[in-house]
């Protein structure tokens, strides 16, 4: 029998130029796995086709396997997302940090609203110099009952994401809400953008950095994980 198996992996590098205009990269384990959240995060409504969304039904079951999986030592997380479903975002923050394996995550571009939460729930976190995250206080769309409950439900949610930001980040509760009620910084709204080095500076992300250092702080922490006392 004559073995073809090299003219098909001929056939797929020409298919992956063709397409891609790129060639294929060299295949090599890792025991990182990356895990992205770009765009609108999606909760219990479905967003119009043309938003570019990560939908947290696939998020949390893609956590659940990376505990399960012994082959995975680390977890980097990237972010690039203009924020979306509160409960949804929380829900992928608090899965985020209760794993039992090291964490690393990325802001790139942009990690606002919701996106902080999930920014800071990883055991160390880096945001790019360009980067910005909005930190604002939670808004409603649709139709609203104007009654006292929904504001005091609407005062406990945001509670809810103050208290978890405070907890997994070196920013206090007095400054993070001064940021998230800050009045003229933003047009039509009230909060504050913080680019890069501000992240940094009020305590909320720990360091300045990109892929290489991500890549390299989570290394030294799978390290240590596993180096026993």
């Amino acid at each position: 029998m004559v073995d073809l198996s090299h003219l098909n992996s001929e056939e797929t590098k020409v298919k992956t130029v063709k397409e891609l205009g790129q060639t294929e990269l060299p295949s090599s384990e890792s025991n990182i796995h990356c895990l992205t959240i770009v765009g609108q995060i999606e909760g219990h409504l479905v967003l119009p086709p043309q938003n570019k969304t990560t939908k947290y039904e696939h998020i949390i079951p893609q956590l659940v396997a990376i505990e399960q999986n012994p082959n995975i030592k680390g977890m980097l997380i990237v972010l690039n997302t203009v924020g979306g479903d509160v409960e949804a975002g929380l829900a992928i923050a608090e899965m985020i940090v209760s794993m039992s394996k090291p964490s690393v995550s990325l802001v790139l571009g942009g990690g606002h609203s919701i996106g902080v939460p999930i920014a800071v729930a990883s055991d160390y976190s880096f945001i790019a110099e360009t980067a910005t995250m909005t930190i604002h206080p939670i808004r409603l769309t649709g139709l609203v009952v104007g009654v006292p409950q929904t504001y005091e439900y609407l005062d406990k949610m945001q509670d809810r994401v103050v208290q978890f930001v405070v907890k997994h980040s070196g920013i206090d509760e007095q400054s993070f809400r001064n940021l998230m009620f800050s009045t003229g910084k933003l047009a039509r709204d009230i909060g504050t953008v913080l680019v890069g080095e501000d992240a940094v500076n009020c305590r909320l992300i720990n360091e300045v950095g990109g892929i290489g250092k991500a890549i390299k702080k989570l290394k030294v922490l799978i390290e240590e994980r596993e180096t026993p006392i």
